[in-house]
């Protein structure tokens, strides 16, 4: 069993270079996305699913409780600069160096044209407090990576989503993702969340000796 982790999201402690597992590209459609989520076209109405606390014995959580924490919700901004990709959630008032577009002993934020055909990532997560909604303020194109629930989650169950911007994505409860990847230099999001905003991890780097790679590419 693994031990509960914490993470310098800015400055994550990875290898200069590892083999990179290419997940495939899909278009994202509903048919697509009903295992993992939902389109989203209307952010100011549509649900995010937030979960009861687990039971703990034979006796249940009392009905009306256990799902009060409610949301937050805030502007989740992304940016390139050179070969790396930086994102802050206001929502939960976080920041994270989120990849690299080479591999990161020869990535460079200083890099004055970069080219930006893949992201390496090193980690995703799943939140089992609720859902997690994104919504493209600026119309832009993105790609999002996603696989099913559960903790034995391995490289090959991720699937890059490609969005031309018309819609966005609620996720469900316990969906593994890594943030939003912009296809532009700059994006922001609408994004709402469960306010407990558990999160639970995967290392790729540590746990597979392997960087994730998302096709950053329209379809």
């Amino acid at each position: 069993m693994l031990s509960p982790q914490s993470f310098d999201y800015m400055n994550p402690n990875v290898p200069d270079e590892l083999p990179v597992h290419m997940m495939p590209l899909i278009k994202a459609t509903p048919e697509s996305l009903e295992k993992f989520g939902t389109p989203v076209t209307d952010p100011d109405t549509h649900p995010v699913e937030i979960v009861t606390w687990p039971q703990q014995g034979w006796r249940p959580i009392d009905a009306g409780t256990g799902n009060e924490g409610g949301y937050a919700d805030g502007t989740f901004r992304f940016h390139w600069q050179g070969d790396m990709l930086y994102a802050e959630n206001e929502a939960v008032d976080d920041r994270y160096l989120l990849g690299w577009s080479e591999q990161p002993g020869v990535a460079s934020a200083s890099n004055p044209s970069p080219r930006r055909d893949q992201l390496l990532i090193w980690h995703a997560n799943y939140h089992p407090d609720g859902g997690q909604l994104f919504y493209p303020n600026d119309a832009q194109p993105f790609v999002v990576a996603l696989a099913p629930p559960g903790d034995d989650v391995c490289p090959e169950d991720f699937i890059a989503f490609f969005f031309d911007g018309r819609f966005g994505v609620c996720i469900h409860p316990n969906i593994w993702h890594e943030a939003i990847v912009p296809l532009v230099d700059e994006a922001n999001f609408y994004d709402k969340q469960g306010r407990v905003h558990g999160r639970v991890s995967c290392d790729f780097t540590r746990e597979f000796g392997c960087f994730l790679g998302v096709p950053l590419t329209h379809l």
